[in-house]
């Protein structure tokens, strides 16, 4: 349960918060490794354990996130390879209604996301979300991820958000962490970010399932 009226400012995350985790999941666990062994003619075992290592490799940093860096790397077109799969991108439930009501609400809004901005723009392209939203951060334009406290003060900076009056929800419990050490009192994370993979059983934030759950109408109405 929300208590509303305390909060000003709803930060929310993209994938695995508002948009199904499983594109994102199987992008870089089935497609990518699949398609990459076609395309430098490695066994797909080879390309699974490569991509696996890069990925450990750089973890938790902004080049985890950039789209530039892995193209780079792997120098293959990472955007192309998304567009494959397109179909995939889609919201969770219950995103729409519960960004109705935030806007009937009078709150300040901001989508905060740590995706690079081609990537950004391929899910919106797909589900714009975007006139929903007073901002929308990319993590990018700042340097720094989410999991940085830098990243914190300059969006404070840009948007003078009360940290005691805000909420924030996402599925990254480290990310979670990073926001509650800045001082964002209200944080919220999710049971289920990827719809075909099991919930998870316990969670280190308080957890909803879905978006119903906090929409003032439909709170304690499961």
């Amino acid at each position: 349960m929300i208590d509303w009226p305390q909060i000003d400012t709803v930060l929310l995350d993209m994938d695995g918060t508002l948009l199904d985790l499983h594109f994102d999941n199987y992008f870089w666990l089935d497609h990518l490794p699949r398609r990459y062994s076609e395309l430098k003619g490695l066994p797909l075992a080879e390309s699974h354990r490569w991509l696996q290592q890069q990925a450990s490799e750089a973890k938790g940093s902004l080049d985890w996130y950039c789209l530039d860096f892995w193209q780079q790397k792997l120098d293959v077109d990472i955007v192309a390879l998304k567009r494959e799969i397109d179909h995939l991108i889609v919201l969770r439930p219950y995103v729409e209604e519960f960004l109705l009501a935030l806007q009937a609400m009078g709150k300040q809004v901001l989508l905060v996301t740590n995706a690079h901005g081609d990537s950004l723009s391929l899910k919106m392209q797909q589900v714009d979300l975007t006139p929903w939203f007073d901002g929308v951060v990319v993590s990018h334009d700042y340097r720094q991820p989410k999991e940085s406290q830098d990243f914190w003060r300059q969006l404070q900076q840009q948007y003078r958000f009360d940290p005691h009056k805000t909420l924030f929800i996402d599925d990254t419990e480290a990310i979670l962490a990073s926001a509650q050490q800045y001082g964002i009192r209200y944080l919220l994370t999710l049971v289920q970010p990827d719809s075909q993979s099991p919930k998870r059983l316990s969670c280190q934030f308080p957890s909803i399932h879905h978006f119903n759950e906090i929409i003032p109408e439909y709170q304690g109405s499961q």
